[in-house]
């Protein structure tokens, strides 16, 4: 995984970038304009949606389309290939959602100082 000449990097799931999944889902209808694409992802700043349709671009998952590309983005065959990975990771998460809420909340709670009452030994 660390060897320079290793795939890893190409790995399609971008820790930091949590709007691409949204971005692939308003897709997976066909085209949309960028304005189109702000309507369904409540939230996402123009800079963030740019940002990321720039990445998804870059990695061959979304195309620009119409006359000069001036009619929005789409999937591209990559691109339609990784919905069914988001699917199963979608899936994934509807199985753990109450664990991966418990685990949010007592990080955030570690992290604000305001963690849970100590156990019975008073540590």
């Amino acid at each position: 995984m660390f060897d320079p000449v290793c795939p890893s990097t190409l790995v399609p799931f971008r820790v930091g970038d949590k709007w691409a999944p949204l971005v692939l889902r308003c897709l997976e209808g066909g085209p949309r304009r960028f304005s189109e694409l702000k309507v369904p992802i409540r939230g996402i700043t123009s800079k963030s949606l740019t940002q990321s349709l720039r990445a998804l671009e870059r990695d061959g998952f979304v195309a620009r389309v119409g006359p000069g590309g001036a009619g929005g983005y789409a999937l591209t065959a990559l691109g339609r290939g990784l919905l069914g990975p988001l699917d199963a990771a979608c899936e994934w998460t509807r199985e753990h959602w109450d664990e991966l809420i418990d685990a949010r909340e007592a990080g955030t709670a570690a992290g604000s100082g305001t963690a849970a009452a100590p156990g019975p030994t008073g540590r």
